[in-house]
């Protein structure tokens, strides 16, 4: 059995912001989703689209302004601290900086350098691209024809996405999976653990944020929804991932190599 994950850097990441840290209380940054609030024109951090940096930076000059130390807040307290002050992250940001990460890392452009833009239009557009690449690529960009390939389950490896799309016109349906780790048996990849930013409808309010999972090979060369999708401990059916999943166009994706 062999296994391959992303670099250091990436997985580091990662860790941001499952683990996120301020003082000695540690939760996973919350999910946010911008379609709902409808902030566009807001910092990045309110927009769930803020680096592990910068929501640290967000969260620590608001407790001084509070006047609170950072070593009294605990676990729960800091979760709900980040959710009523609207500070999270969205799915495609997630995978924007993990994946940003792991180009550098590798010795490759960064990402946005290799993106090439999908909605944006005009000067102007280009500019924002540029400027603010996490607030301008989204699921569709990464799942364009022009940004990634489509690739077999068997063939998957760390840094590869798995988008969904619905045609139903509304992108807060999209929805973006980071490969982490793979493992292999006789080159051939024969379990997927993932990463991603999600919440659920049994999450409540200060319930949501980075979950991991696996997706095991179990019957090669079949499709990637044929596959048993694990998360939460809840497999096949009960798995929701996996129905939402279902519910999508879903394609595992190897974005364009440079």
């Amino acid at each position: 059995m062999n296994t391959k994950t992303l670099t250091p850097r990436a997985l580091s990441v990662i860790d941001q912001y499952l683990h996120f840290k301020v003082g000695g209380a540690v939760c996973s940054v919350p999910y946010f989703n911008n379609k709902t609030v409808r902030a566009r024109a807001a910092l990045p951090v309110f927009v769930g689209k803020g680096s592990p940096k910068e929501i640290f930076d967000e969260m620590s000059a608001f407790l001084v302004k509070s006047h609170v130390s950072p070593d009294s807040v605990a676990d729960d307290a800091l979760k709900k601290l980040l959710v009523d002050n609207s500070i999270g992250i969205d799915c495609s940001a997630f995978a924007y900086y993990v994946l940003d990460a792991e180009s550098r890392e590798a010795g490759k452009k960064p990402l946005d350098r290799r993106l090439s833009p999908i909605r944006a239009s005009g000067l102007l557009g280009r500019i924002a691209f540029k400027l603010n690449p996490a607030k301008n690529i989204d699921v569709a960009t990464f799942a364009n024809d022009k940004n990634s390939v489509v690739i077999r389950p068997e063939d998957s490896q760390p840094g590869d996405v798995i988008t969904m799309m619905k045609d139903d016109g509304h992108d807060s349906r999209n929805h973006i999976l980071v490969i982490h780790q793979v493992e292999y048996q006789n080159f051939a990849a024969t379990k997927i653990h993932y990463s991603h930013a999600i919440a659920y409808p049994e999450d409540g309010l200060y319930g949501s944020g980075i979950r991991q999972g696996t997706i095991e090979i179990a019957d090669p060369g079949k499709p990637l929804l044929d596959q048993a999708w694990t998360e939460d401990g809840k497999t096949g059916a009960d798995s929701r991932i996996a129905a939402r999943a279902r519910e999508s166009t879903t394609e595992l994706r190897r974005l364009s190599a440079s």
